[in-house]
């Protein structure tokens, strides 16, 4: 296949690229134009001033598939008015400007694959949620629907769209586990606040499977949640890295010390958040989970 690619050089983007490599696809990446990656076929493109190189984009094609993962980070900045307003342009403006630029390909691809999140069902306390769940409140809720609907142009132009619904991915090279491995080392670890906020995780080698899955099978359209099938609280999260590690974990960070240091809505919604999500439509599609218990997870990982 000839697979088109957003934000490969992210910690999902790189292991996604990796193994389309290692399966025999061919790769081509969408990049800045200031940079100019040197192993990958690339097309030019920078959506906060809406320019795509259309050109390049039917040179390089056609394509099967397009998989769109770039947008700003979420937790890795205090959510300042302008922090919010990149989260929300960087993944509405890309979204909307690649699915546009698709359907002027002479050529449409078979399906756009755009990232979104379980964000997307708010803070929801015990509740199981699914991907008939209702969307929920909260600024992450709304750029996810905002997210999702910015791809409304390949929607109605036909191509199969599978929204990709993800967890806290867990990987040692990149995302929330690898900033908390040190202090767990340490025997420094601990759960955040109560520890009673649901966690729904799936590991890294899990997640390029997924969008594997849905790359390739024609039954995957509209909302998957990409977790695990066995969400944690955070208490639970903390104990199983903890034993994965044989180290203590027995401190516990008050909620209005993470507000202190990062701020209150971005603790709020983004570590203090509960989230208790079900991949339903994976199992149902007969998805088979290398890791579906975090203690196998953490053991594979750490």
């Amino acid at each position: 296949m000839r697979i088109l690619i957003s934000g490969a050089s992210g910690l999902i983007g790189t292991a996604l690229q990796e193994q389309l490599v290692r399966r025999g696809d061919d790769v081509v990446t969408l990049v800045r134009p200031s940079t100019h990656p040197a192993q990958t076929t690339h097309v030019a493109w920078d959506p906060s001033v809406s320019f795509i190189d259309g050109d390049a984009l039917e040179r390089e094609g056609p394509f099967d598939a397009v998989v769109h993962l770039a947008g700003a980070g979420i937790a890795d900045k205090r959510w300042t008015s302008a922090r919010k307003a990149e989260i929300l342009s960087s993944r509405t403006s890309s979204t909307e400007l690649l699915a546009s630029a698709l359907c002027e390909l002479s050529t449409r691809p078979e399906v756009f694959v755009s990232g979104s999140a379980i964000g997307i069902y708010g803070s929801r306390g015990d509740e199981l949620l699914d991907e008939a769940s209702a969307s929920g409140e909260g600024f992450l809720a709304d750029v996810c629907r905002s997210w999702e609907a910015a791809a409304s142009p390949a929607v109605d132009a036909g191509i199969r769209c599978a929204f990709a619904r993800t967890g806290i991915v867990l990987a040692t090279s990149g995302g929330a586990l690898a900033k908390q491995l040190p202090l767990f080392r340490l025997g420094l670890g601990g759960q955040l606040s109560s520890g009673r906020q649901w966690l729904s995780w799936i590991s890294l080698d899990d997640e390029i499977r997924a969008l594997l899955a849905l790359i390739d099978s024609r039954s995957y359209s509209g909302p998957i949640n990409l977790t695990a099938p066995e969400p944690v609280t955070n208490a639970q999260f903390t104990k199983e890295l903890g034993h994965a590690l044989n180290r203590p974990s027995l401190f516990r960070v008050p909620a209005p010390a993470l507000k202190l240091a990062l701020g209150g809505e971005l603790v709020d919604e983004a570590l203090l958040a509960s989230q208790r999500v079900l991949p339903r439509v994976l199992l149902e599609q007969g998805f088979v989970f290398s890791h579906s218990t975090l203690s196998g997870a953490l053991a594979a990982l750490v």
